[in-house]
């Protein structure tokens, strides 16, 4: 025997049929609180400081993060060596 009940019912109906307890004013406050720190935390946000304890010495400044992307990017790319941009076997 298979027995299928439809329920038309918002989810803030369910919760209250069921008692449980209204957590939307919380919810709001932990949202409105979550807001603040993330804005706090974006005024000073340098993607460069937080990326410096991955690398290298050698990568640590942005020109030598840049050069290193593009001579990879270059060998992908064309198969050659970033020198003389001939392929090698």
């Amino acid at each position: 025997m298979k027995i299928e009940f439809d329920i038309d019912a918002t989810p803030k109906e369910l919760r209250t049929f069921f008692g449980l307890p209204d957590v939307e004013p919380l919810q709001t406050e932990m949202l409105e609180l979550l807001r603040q720190q993330m804005l706090k935390g974006a005024a000073g946000f340098d993607p460069a400081a937080l990326m410096k304890p991955f690398l290298t010495p050698q990568m640590q400044t942005l020109d030598a993060m840049q050069k290193a992307f593009m001579d990879t990017w270059l060998r992908a790319t064309t198969g050659g060596d970033k020198k003389s941009g001939a392929p090698q076997p």
